[in-house]
């Protein structure tokens, strides 16, 4: 019995438009998912790039026009890689066509174009993901089973840290195609909303909601030239984030997220410290757990370095033999399958659209506390 085809029409043919690509070339081949992703339709701005992605990635045709995009009867899923701010309108048109909708995080630029995407996603009744990718690294799967099993007892501490190094240079200008993370008109905010969203998503999803934070912002290179303009502009976005948070269940977060931390590319880096256990883990080694339990028999207690390959771990019997490991790419494939399981059983997992708005709201808090110097509620997504 054939199953039924799902078109895919894709927003953005950039960085994370490869990857998501990918993710649904892959995912047949290696999950038993319900629908065959069918990529029907690039689109971009630059019609001469669309088709080179069109060409590379196999897709059936070009947009240049999201609008037409979304209008398309063709088209099923709207998947939006493109630049933060586009995501809000985009994803409310998407919504209100009665497509489903994946989209890039942050969900948006700040807490009220996400809670409108929301309220679009909710009233149409339509399924919505955010790409928060990081929840599937298998090692990170199995370090929510164990906090969800209850082995690290209560909670203590959590905390996390994004490090990259890229903008050092004040010769890098803002905005602009590939450097529109630097310009706060798209991005909405600099390294809280890009590095940090991902650690905040993630530890929402492992430890709970985040209560109140207080926080400290740095902008190191007050201006840069801006690629549009040509002319010399002030720099809006955050490069060094760094914020204490409280808890729902009483626990104390520390977070932190720079591009000025030289040497690194990519490191984040997480811990949780329980009463009975501690969990780590690094992106650096992505396939590994750091796992230390208390209630081992003393001459034996330490750390355990558990190498995530084998068929009883998260996702990894689809892959290869235990010993092999997998990367950065396969997360976005575990994410299709997920959501094209979800979509048959009609129960999408996370991180929904209010997920993405959770997290938005956390950034904001963040922001504010920073401006402010003070310690700032987080609003309640629910």
């Amino acid at each position: 019995m054939s199953k039924p085809q799902l078109n895919i029409g894709i927003v953005g043919y950039g960085f994370m438009g490869r990857t998501h690509s990918n993710a649904f070339r892959k995912v047949s081949n290696f999950f038993d998912v319900p629908y065959v992703p069918v990529l029907k339709a690039v689109c971009g701005r630059n019609r001469a790039r669309a088709e080179a992605f069109q060409q590379t990635w196999g897709y059936e045709s070009v947009e240049t026009d999201w609008r037409s995009l979304v209008e398309r009867k063709d088209i099923d899923v709207i998947d939006i890689a493109s630049p933060n701010d586009t995501h809000a309108e985009v994803a409310i048109a998407a919504a209100q066509a009665g497509k489903a909708i994946l989209c890039e995080k942050p969900l948006g630029r700040n807490g009220a174009e996400s809670k409108a995407i929301v309220e679009a996603a909710e009233k149409a009744s339509v399924p919505n993901m955010v790409w928060y990718n990081y929840r599937r690294v298998p090692a990170v799967t199995l370090a929510k089973e164990l906090v969800n099993e209850g082995r690290l007892g209560r909670v203590f501490h959590y905390r996390a840290k994004f490090l990259q190094d890229w903008t050092i240079s004040k010769d890098v200008p803002q905005g602009g195609e590939g450097l529109w993370r630097l310009d706060v008109h798209v991005a909405g905010s600099g390294v809280t909303g890009d590095l940090l969203a991902h650690c905040i998503d993630t530890a929402m999803w492992l430890n709970g909601s985040i209560d109140s934070v207080a926080a400290v912002t740095e902008t190191f290179i007050k201006e840069r030239k801006h690629n549009l303009t040509g002319k010399v502009e002030k720099v809006g976005i955050d490069d060094a984030s760094a914020f204490l948070a409280r808890f729902a269940n009483g626990s104390l977060g520390n977070f932190e997220a720079t591009r000025y931390a030289r040497g690194h590319k990519a490191l984040y880096t997480l811990e949780i410290n329980g009463e009975n256990a501690s969990i780590i883990w690094d992106l650096h080694d992505l396939h590994r757990l750091q796992y230390f339990d208390h209630r081992d028999e003393g001459r034996l207690r330490g750390w355990r370095s558990i190498h995530i390959t084998d068929s009883d771990h998260p996702y990894m019997k689809h892959w290869w033999v235990p010993g092999l490991q997998i990367g950065y790419e396969h997360t976005f494939v575990h994410q299709a399958a997920d959501f094209l399981c979800g979509l048959a059983n009609a129960t999408v997992p996370g991180p929904s659209f209010r997920d993405g708005l959770a997290t938005d709201y956390v950034t904001d808090a963040v922001l504010a506390a920073a401006k402010n110097n003070n310690w700032e509620k987080v609003n309640s997504a629910r």
